[in-house]
């Protein structure tokens, strides 16, 4: 897949650059072909003489090189290439892309170039989550950069959360996903997954029953048709798929808010059990259990986020795909809450305990379109997630 592919790795300077050894001999394996740009800070965490023995090339460092600047090294660099990746991205590289600075070599190739890119983001999780960081990911999204990661993780620093560059088979998943001639190659589609928990004090929440395995299911499907897929889940037990974009969040406010984050998209897919309400003032401590008294809770009515998105003015998703679970009456429900929320599609399905299909290896699910109801016989999660993943890519064309 990857044979006689040109890759130009563009190295930022974060402590992630460690990994980039691994990545490059995990590309040339497969046949692919590296050429290492890194800038003046990522020599400070690998060296050049480590980058060129294990890439097999020299490695690209100087904007002002006067032999390859008399042939314009810079346009040739970043347009013989097959696929530019920037790994570590970095938040100073990020913000430089995002506002078209060129004032190095690896800054001038990404600006001078017409070639896709694709960024592994790295750096601290208050770096990550700052508002001038989820600026740049909506504008660099915008501008049609791929991501992949980053992952939750410890960091060097010492802290825990997002911001922890992908593994190098990630990034190598994500980089062959790429070339694949999939369906749904160049396409970009959000997929929520798993509960939402709704804190009612610090060790008690509200939540609905699922495992999220559903829909790790259909984002591993989309992603191997070759989507784009941005993976919007909550606290789920069952673990995220590899090679996806993953945005782990809590509550259904923090869910709605990534979704929109994630957009634009061509399909938009909710697989999420998103809990309807929330108490309204959640405590801050513990409640103390006080024999003959139970707590007064007041609640407040969550976000819909289906109905938001369905319902867009302006952005709307080529295709929105919602999910219900019911317990009786499924394919009344499921048609009611389609018309209701705006969506294309609902996959509704029998949640009653004795069907054994919240939590469960297996589904039966009935698709809702605008031309009625269509039974799927009892399968597998993953052969579920197949089956729809072929219909959206049939939808989008």
């Amino acid at each position: 897949m990857l044979a006689n592919k040109r890759i130009l790795l563009i190295i930022g300077g974060g402590i992630a650059a460690f990994k980039t050894p691994d990545l490059i001999r995990r590309l040339r394996e497969r046949g692919a072909h590296v050429t290492p740009v890194m800038t003046r800070a990522a020599e400070q965490f690998v060296t050049p003489l480590t980058i060129a023995a294990v890439a097999g090339e020299r490695v690209h460092d100087q904007l002002f090189d006067l032999t390859t600047e008399a042939e314009m090294g810079h346009i040739q660099l970043s347009r013989s290439a097959d696929l530019i990746v920037v790994a570590p991205a970095t938040a100073d590289l990020m913000a430089r892309m995002a506002t078209g600075r060129a004032d190095d070599l690896a800054s001038t190739l990404l600006l001078a170039t017409d070639t896709p890119v694709l960024i592994a983001p790295a750096m601290n999780v208050r770096m990550w989550t700052h508002p001038a960081t989820q600026r740049n990911i909506e504008t660099l999204r915008g501008d049609g950069i791929a991501l992949v990661g980053p992952n939750d993780g410890d960091m060097a620093c010492g802290e825990y959360g997002p911001g922890r560059m992908s593994e190098p088979l990630e990034i190598v998943a994500a980089i062959e996903r790429h070339f694949t001639a999939g369906p749904l190659a160049g396409k970009r589609i959000v997929v929520t997954s798993g509960p939402t928990h709704e804190p009612i004090d610090p060790v008690r929440y509200i939540a609905n029953r699922s495992s999220g395995a559903q829909g790790t299911a259909i984002a591993r499907a989309l992603a191997a048709l070759g989507a784009q897929v941005v993976f919007v889940t909550g606290p789920a037990s069952v673990a995220p798929p590899e090679g996806v974009e993953v945005v782990k969040v809590e509550t259904a406010r923090e869910m709605k808010d990534a979704v929109e984050a994630a957009l634009p998209a061509d399909a938009a897919i909710f697989a999420a059990a998103v809990a309807d309400w929330r108490v309204r003032s959640a405590s801050a401590s513990k409640i103390k259990k006080d024999k003959g008294q139970l707590p007064v809770m007041e609640f407040d009515e969550n976000p819909d986020i289906l109905a938001t998105v369905s319902q867009m003015k302006e952005g709307r998703p080529r295709l929105v795909v919602g999910f219900a679970a019911e317990t009786d009456d499924v394919v009344a429900h499921a048609t009611a809450k389609r018309a209701r929320k705006g969506c294309d599609w609902i996959v509704a399905n029998d949640v009653r305990p004795e069907t054994g299909i919240m939590g469960g290896r297996e589904n039966a699910v009935v698709l809702i379109t605008g031309a009625g109801a269509e039974d799927w016989p009892r399968m597998g999660k993953d052969a579920v997630a197949e089956r729809l993943a072929r219909k959206v890519a049939e939808a989008l064309g």
